[in-house]
């Protein structure tokens, strides 16, 4: 029998995001995208700077605001729509469907490194919620750090880390609500060149694992060419 076509977690169309300069001149960042994202499919792309590969990213991830154009989510029978998207779906969505991981780790330094894993998912409750979830979560954190190589450092503070183990950190938070897409805008971007193999091949491993989708901008040739499928990006547009 021929296998099942996995489904799009993520349909694209017609994006477009356009930026109003100084005298109303008009910046077209983004110029008619579409992109379906699939079922355990690593998509990968690349592009100079700025072609728009952020701010595509920061669109599909709901935290900026396409000028024109649809984005849908799908989470097994459930659909959302943007436009028309509530601002509490919004919400709802970035913290529970989406993960990020960006260049910059943004770790906060006054909570410890399993804290920081598990702030996600302690932002989305009440105190009363987390009470009663808090063991849980902190058991699939630590389950994280150890996929990260990282369960040593539990309790240990960001500041002393080094910057590959800041980003596993980061992408380890981003897995902790168990995301459907997982969102990685230039992962290796502050990294050198070992510690950017090191997350090329986590990310790989951690895609191969847990079946999460991811859409990976990077200038990186090595890690777009880990994904199952690599797009090119041009003036705010795919090009074959």
């Amino acid at each position: 029998n021929d296998p099942i076509p996995s489904l799009p977690v993520l349909i694209a169309r017609n994006l477009q995001r356009d930026f109003t300069l100084a005298g109303d001149k008009t910046l077209e960042v983004l110029r008619g995208i579409d992109l379906e994202i699939y079922e355990s499919e690593m998509v990968a792309v690349r592009g100079l700077s700025g072609v728009g590969k952020s701010t595509l990213l920061h669109c599909i991830g709901l935290l900026d605001t396409p000028t024109c154009g649809e984005l849908i989510y799908r989470d097994g029978e459930s659909t959302w729509q943007s436009p028309g998207i509530s601002e509490q779906n919004r919400c709802d969505l970035r913290n529970r469907f989406i993960g990020f991981v960006f260049q910059f780790f943004h770790l906060l330094n006054d909570l410890d490194v399993l804290e920081n894993v598990m702030l996600p998912s302690i932002v989305s409750c009440t105190s009363s919620q987390w009470r009663k979830k808090r063991s849980k979560v902190e058991t699939r954190a630590r389950e994280l750090l150890q996929r990260v190589g990282l369960e040593g450092r539990a309790r240990q503070a960001p500041g002393t880390l080094s910057g590959g183990e800041s980003q596993r950190v980061a992408i380890a938070r981003a897995l902790i609500n168990n995301p459907r897409l997982l969102l990685c805008d230039e992962p290796t971007g502050n990294l050198d060149t070992r510690n950017s193999e090191s997350i090329h091949a986590l990310l790989r491993e951690l895609h191969e694992e847990l079946g999460t989708s991811i859409l990976v901008v990077t200038h990186d040739p090595d890690l777009a060419n880990r994904a199952d499928r690599l797009l090119s990006m041009i003036d705010g547009k795919f090009h074959d």
